[in-house]
């Protein structure tokens, strides 16, 4: 009897403790439950032998979460990863193991495009680039965003050069290397970019920010060679894309897969209300 009696007073606080925290855990915004690593020298020693194992694990953990978000994202539901500590975690990964590609790789492709942290992403490219010193793409990543982002052609040339060099069988490295990125192909050299890296993605979370942002820029492109058309012919620029519309140059307004609209700006460059970035990715 006695023992049914704290069977019974155990069970009812296990109902009112137990429970209740359970639900707290589920229910936690997201960002919360990828956690934090220890500093990476701290981490170091008490890795061991294990260093290669606990930083493809981190790298593991950050992929994980962020395919979820972007499963969200698809989905329409908004939810703010965090940023820092997804950078913090992959800068950790790649000081345990700087052969780390997964740990590059994911960087370029979730720090660059929506957050602009350019200069973050480059350090940790260079610190691979020290490394894997017979990989093409890491030099790829860093022609691409000193050309794109940084406008640095110069800089892009090289890295470019160099990824050729490496690499002599992909035309496009060599390619976009012989153009020096100039400014007026920004958006041919992004798609250029964005399909080599489609075709070579492996993460599906990856693989789906880089097949929207792709969408993004094909649609900016339509607008733009309407535009070139329109000027060509008429002799000045569109006052709106409706203009473009209405002339017969533009059949139809390209829809934004951000969920913003296009517009021109006032300096006749093709803008979106979205700026071509969603707000949780």
């Amino acid at each position: 009897m006695i023992r049914r009696g704290i069977f019974a007073t155990f069970l009812l606080v296990y109902g009112f403790l137990v429970l209740p925290f359970a639900d707290f855990m589920a229910d936690r915004p997201l960002e919360v439950k990828l956690g934090y690593l220890p500093h990476p020298q701290l981490l170091k020693i008490l890795s061991a032998d294990h260093d290669l194992i606990v930083a493809q694990s981190a790298v593991v953990k950050v992929l994980f979460y962020y395919g979820t978000i972007v499963g969200h994202f698809m989905e329409n539901v908004i939810i703010r990863p965090e940023h820092a500590n997804m950078y913090r975690t992959l800068q950790t990964a790649t000081q345990l193991d700087p052969y780390n590609m997964d740990a590059y790789y994911f960087a370029q492709a979730a720090f660059t495009w929506q957050l602009e942290r350019i200069d973050e992403v480059n350090t940790l490219l260079e610190h691979g680039a020290k490394y894997r010193t017979w990989d093409p793409w890491i030099n790829f990543y860093l022609g691409f965003n000193h050309a794109y982002f940084l406008k640095d052609y110069g800089r892009a040339a090289v890295y470019l050069q160099r990824a050729g060099e490496l690499a002599p069988e992909n035309a496009l490295f060599s390619r976009l290397a012989a153009r020096y990125y100039y400014e007026s192909d920004q958006t041919k050299t992004g798609l250029a970019f964005l399909e080599a890296m489609i075709a070579e993605a492996k993460d599906g979370a990856v693989k789906q920010t880089y097949t929207v942002r792709r969408d993004a820029l094909l649609a900016v492109f339509a607008l733009e060679r309407a535009q070139a058309s329109f000027v060509a012919k008429v002799g000045r620029q569109p006052k709106s894309l409706d203009e473009l519309l209405q002339t017969g140059f533009l059949q139809r307004i390209p829809k934004d897969p951000y969920g913003g609209k296009f517009y021109l700006d006032e300096n006749y460059r093709v803008r979106s209300t979205s700026k071509l970035a969603g707000d949780n990715l």
